[in-house]
């Protein structure tokens, strides 16, 4: 994958670091405002005309508020929550106001600049996708302080797979989808191995733009639980084990991977356990075939974005505290 270089920087590490961010321009203005409140008056200033001297009252400083983490969220349809209602204006992104990491941002007081994309490859870090959509990457600089990603689902095509296991008949009438990609090999299988090297490329490309920030990957979902639920679901027992065992596989991958550069992993997997496309509606993190609320078909919906959210700002949180400092130290 072809990485544009980026400015000199460090590679971020897991560990605490006594380095320390330099001054912005929200920390120049709040500095220069506490100068002036801390430049005390002219002993004449302070003497009202027509009387005699009075002692000026001491002047406290006012209090300069940190500056807020500055976070870029990068990945596809699973970070971006397309057809959950509260979209975004860039409407070629399909983007929900209510997806993860819109959450993210609340719980942690952050400024968030959302590059999530539905449809987005590990190509579109770097390229344009749809054409005329800038890079994802673009979103990055020297100053952010926490990047999310979910990505490669589309790289391997999933979402394609899952909806080539449909039937509309129980077994024997109709082909099973497991039967089909593993007639020479498994070839979802093979896919997700195929994108290791890409996935290093992205990560690389987010410590050479962001060397200070804190990067966290999150995983993709446990979408229908062993066994599936046919007919409520219209895929085969067999392939629903199959399709799931490759989304848990490009889930295992994101972990290796992240681990590798350093990154923090959030298992998306574990938190929707349970919560599947089997689950009543009021239970459901992620929709079915046909959903049961508005969501896009085999995406998350709004109650499993929250959930989502709520995990990842808790990984954040555990690991590096809740300010820019905190975050930008743990890095």
């Amino acid at each position: 994958m072809d990485i544009p270089p980026a400015a000199p920087g460090r590679r971020r590490r897991l560990g605490r670091t006594t380095a320390r961010p330099r001054p912005t321009a929200r920390w120049g203005v709040a500095a220069a405002l506490a100068a002036c409140a801390l430049t005390p008056l002219p002993a004449h200033a302070a003497e009202p005309v027509g009387s005699a001297p009075v002692s000026a009252a001491p002047v406290s400083a006012a209090p300069v508020s940190a500056a807020p983490i500055d976070y870029v969220a990068l990945g596809d349809s699973a970070a971006a929550g397309p057809l959950i209602p509260g979209p975004d204006p860039n409407l070629a992104c399909l983007r929900s106001t209510r997806n993860y990491p819109r959450v993210v941002a609340e719980e942690l007081g952050a400024e968030l600049t959302d590059a999530t994309c539905s449809g987005a490859e590990i190509e579109d870090f770097t390229g344009r996708q749809h054409g005329f959509l800038p890079p994802q990457f673009d979103a990055l600089n020297p100053g952010t302080d926490l990047v999310t990603l979910t990505i490669g689902g589309n790289d391997v095509g999933l979402v394609g797979a899952a909806v080539s296991c449909l039937n509309a008949f129980p077994e024997p009438i109709g082909r099973s989808c497991a039967a089909k990609f593993t007639a020479e090999g498994d070839e979802l299988a093979a896919r997700i191995d195929g994108i290791s090297g890409d996935l290093d490329a992205a990560l690389d490309g987010i410590a050479a733009r962001a060397p200070r920030a804190k990067v966290v990957v999150a995983g993709y979902g446990t979408y229908v639980r062993p066994g599936g639920c046919y007919p409520k679901e219209p895929i085969w027992g067999r392939d629903a084990d199959y399709i799931q065992s490759n989304v848990d596989k490009l889930s295992d991958l994101l972990r290796e991977r992240a681990a590798a550069h350093g990154a923090e992993f959030v298992d998306i997997g574990a938190v929707s356990e349970g919560h599947d496309v089997c689950a009543a509606p009021q239970e459901k993190y992620l929709e079915g075939v046909l959903p049961t609320s508005v969501a896009a078909p085999l995406h998350p919906n709004a109650r499993g974005m929250a959930a989502f959210g709520h995990a990842i700002a808790g990984a954040v949180r555990d690991g590096a505290g809740t300010t820019a400092d905190e975050v930008r130290a743990d890095a």
